[in-house]
């Protein structure tokens, strides 16, 4: 039954009580682009024997209501893009649903930014694999109960709440994130999130972590003593715009191995004070605009960074307006390009307050921004 339906664009209702789907195994794109089906009748649906439910009622736009209580799901393992764009969705019961099986839940309810209330009770995920962006763009979502998961197999959760922009609170004590190595984008954009505890993550075989925080615009506090970041590789934007932000542990992160640290701390317009005297920054590349806008910062400790030859760092402390004092001793340049308006903005700095033995760096400080 794989595309059946495929964008029947008009279709507006459509009653399948009197089908006999019991030897059915594949459902893939089963109604995907009706986005004119507003009543979807599938309550004799026999499921027992489906094996793919990827994109089943993808774009499906004007589906407001889905009785799914009568689906079997125990042999599924692909439920990947299943309810993804279904912008009129509101409730979403799947308290039967078994997903034992599942492998795949990228992009599950992408973009289901009308969801309020989801039910995810039964879920047992114990060999999904793959959750990038299952949550993405869930705008309305306020509560997300996701206590029973098991995320022991899980290995990318790259922007799995991204843009869930009314979420205050989720709880992750529970994840198990031991083999996970993409979270790059993880909490992007949940503006509404305040606080959230991290404490067990699991990261030693992360790679990515670029965009982690990035617009969390309401966070005030974040402790992330107990990360372990060994093999992480980029740090692009990882707390970009979160300008409310007044606390912030990195005391244990190990960033040997990371290569990008642009925008980083970008628009951490509340932040006052940032120790990083244990980043290790021999192989990052570019710091382009790290600091960029940090308004707040009066303290900050760069003691033991160190910049290798053509390492970018265009715009570094653009408009740290606050700062007084830099220890930048160990930075070594040897191309002014690579560091123009490095400076721009710092309008409480002055050159006697910069420890450097790099005259590029003087003199670049030296223009008149």
């Amino acid at each position: 039954m794989s595309c059946m339906f495929l964008c029947c664009k008009s279709l507006s209702s459509l009653d399948l009580s009197n089908f006999n789907t019991q030897n059915v195994t594949d459902m893939w794109g089963m109604f995907p682009g009706c986005k004119s089906l507003s009543n979807l009748n599938l309550s004799n649906f026999n499921t027992q024997k489906v094996t793919n439910m990827n994109k089943m009622f993808w774009e499906c736009h004007s589906l407001s209501n889905l009785n799914l209580s009568n689906f079997n799901t125990q042999n599924v393992t692909d439920m990947s893009s299943m309810f993804f764009d279904c912008t009129s969705l509101i409730n979403l019961d799947l308290s039967n649903f078994d997903v034992q099986n599942v492998i795949d839940m990228t992009d599950m309810f992408k973009s289901c930014i009308s969801l309020s209330n989801i039910n995810l009770s039964n879920f047992n995920t114990q060999n999904v694999t793959n959750m990038t962006r299952m949550f993405s763009a869930c705008e309305s979502l306020i509560n997300l109960d996701l206590s029973n998961f098991n995320t022991e197999k899980v290995i990318n959760m790259a922007f799995m709440f991204n843009r869930c922009k009314c979420l205050a609170k989720i709880n992750l004590s529970n994840f198990n994130t031991q083999n996970v190595t993409d979270i790059h984008g993880i909490f992007k954009s949940c503006i509404s999130l305040s606080n959230i505890n991290l404490s067990n993550f699991n990261t030693q075989n992360v790679t990515k972590m670029s965009e982690m925080f990035s617009g969390c615009n309401s966070l005030l506090n974040l402790d992330l003593s107990n990360f372990n970041t060994q093999n992480v590789t980029d740090m692009y934007g990882m707390f970009s715009g979160c300008n409310s932000l007044l606390n912030l542990n990195l005391s244990n992160f190990n960033t040997q191995n990371v290569e990008n640290m642009e925008d980083m701390f970008s628009e951490c317009k509340s932040l006052s004070n940032l120790n990083l005297s244990n980043f290790n920054t021999q192989n990052v590349y570019c710091m382009r605009r790290m600091f960029s806008e940090c308004k707040s910062l009066t303290k900050l400790n760069l003691s033991n960074f160190t910049t290798r030859n053509g390492t970018i760092m265009i715009r570094m402390f653009n408009k740290c307006e606050s700062l007084t004092n830099l220890d930048l001793s160990n930075f070594n340049t040897q191309d002014a390009l690579h560091i123009s308006d490095m400076f721009f903005g710092c309008k409480s700095l002055k050159i006697e307050n910069i420890i450097t033995n790099d005259n590029i760096i003087k003199r670049e400080f030296g223009k008149k921004y």
